[in-house]
């Protein structure tokens, strides 16, 4: 297969079985959250491990557009000169996060706090995305914010400055919008809290505590206390589990297959998929676990199994609400019933996810009723090849790849290009099993 042809398109047959040890790239959330840490503390920060995809290399960029001085030293590892609080300079051009909704929002608490101009947007997926979640509590705070829609829709001309601190109860459990308000709360003078409906994930709390701010968590809310002194950090970013869990899944439903992926974060609020596959009756262990930068890191197993269907819904679905496209294959293959709920937020990723999962997985022979905040899928006793569309998501991508390793026949997915986004070296990794 040459480069151009992975791009385009990845095309895999079934396999007899799935033999291997792997690691799989640094986090994704971890990586933007210590670029942008880095870039705002004082000093020099290492980074390494960390994920080398456009999504997080973008938001390198995005600093270096205001002045951080940002050096590559190896693979994975990055120099950040931090430039404090206050050193950050106005960029000269617009700031395009391409297909990250991660960059876009986080980055939008920090715009908020700097005394410039800024224009921020992103690809056609990100345009289409709801801003006001972020852009209406960065107005309370004192932020002057325009947008397409109301400020609903990117591009976002931002002027910050001045901030005030607020306490936000959120009506969604998303640590986008959380972060976003803990970054602008260290440009307030006060203590800016978040209180949500379901503990979301909490990788921006445990690195703010790592860069020495004063972090607060009281159940489901947490604060941050306002102009805090940020340190420079060496941290090692862990793989990132959202990877990890295409090839948990790949091995669970092949026949004969045993995969362990080394170095894998599993922050609690993260490990969702571990713990819904184990309900549906995976064979998965958690070794030698360790921390690393503060996060909770371990090897993880998994083995062929036997699924059966569970039913998904509450406060699980914020702790696995990226891995829901990766679940619904195993889900697909399950005996029984699986039923997914309370994940309306899937309608808003790069995709509806909840619509692409039942338009791609009922082509290879699934059989999904959609609900309106999720899905219910009953098992068949194996999918079918089939020819794939992306509608450009990764983890769309990604999911059909896995499905067609132990589907009858051969499957395409089409546009693939969009896997870099995420997971550089996906297929590679799937080629050496």
């Amino acid at each position: 297969m040459t480069e151009v042809e992975q791009l385009e398109k990845i095309t895999v047959t079934p396999r007899k079985n799935l033999l291997g040890d792997i690691t799989v790239p640094g986090d994704k959330s971890i990586s933007h959250r210590a670029a942008i840490l880095s870039s705002i503390a004082n000093g020099t920060s290492i980074i390494k491990g960390f994920l080398e995809s456009e999504d997080c290399l973008n938001t390198l960029r995005a600093f270096e557009h205001m002045g951080v001085s940002i050096n590559k030293l190896d693979a994975g590892v990055y120099s950040i000169y931090g430039v404090g609080l206050d050193g950050l300079s106005e960029p000269g051009d617009v700031i395009d996060v391409g297909n990250s909704g991660t960059a876009i929002r986080l980055l939008c608490g920090v715009l908020a706090g700097q005394r410039f101009y800024s224009v921020i947007t992103g690809d056609e997926s990100i345009r289409r995305r709801p801003m006001g979640r972020v852009v209406n509590p960065l107005r309370e705070m004192g932020a002057q914010i325009m947008g397409r829609e109301n400020g609903d829709k990117a591009p976002l001309s931002i002027y910050g400055g001045g901030l005030r601190p607020i306490r936000h109860r959120s009506s969604i459990a998303s640590a986008q919008v959380k972060s976003a308000i803990l970054l602008a709360g260290l440009f307030a003078d006060g203590e800016t809290a978040v209180i949500e409906p379901a503990l979301s994930r909490n990788h921006t709390e445990l690195m703010l505590q790592a860069f020495g701010a004063d972090v607060r968590a009281r159940g489901a809310e947490v604060s941050v206390v306002g102009r805090p002194n940020l340190k420079a950090q060496q941290m090692t970013v862990p793989g990132d589990i959202s990877s990890a869990a295409y090839f948990i899944t790949a091995a669970v439903i092949t026949p004969s297959s045993q995969i362990t992926i080394r170095n894998v974060g599993i922050n609690p609020t993260r490990t969702g998929i571990l713990d819904v596959l184990r309900m549906m009756g995976a064979d998965i262990s958690v070794d030698n676990i360790r921390s690393e930068a503060g996060e909770p890191t371990a090897d993880i197993t998994a083995k062929s199994s036997r699924l059966c269907g569970v039913n998904i819904a509450g406060d699980l679905v914020p702790r696995l609400i990226d891995e829901v496209p990766i679940l619904s294959v195993a889900a697909a293959v399950a005996d029984g019933v699986t039923i997914i709920a309370d994940a309306e937020e899937l309608r808003v990723k790069e995709t509806d996810r909840i619509s692409t999962v039942i338009s791609e997985l009922t082509k290879m022979g699934a059989d999904i009723e959609e609900m309106p905040d999720g899905m219910i899928i009953h098992g068949v006793p194996k999918l079918k090849g089939a020819v794939c569309a992306s509608h450009g998501d990764h983890r769309i991508a990604m999911s059909c790849l896995i499905a067609g390793l132990s589907a009858e026949g051969e499957t395409t997915v089409l546009d693939t290009k969009n896997i870099a986004t995420s997971f550089p070296g996906f297929a590679d990794i799937l080629d050496s099993l």
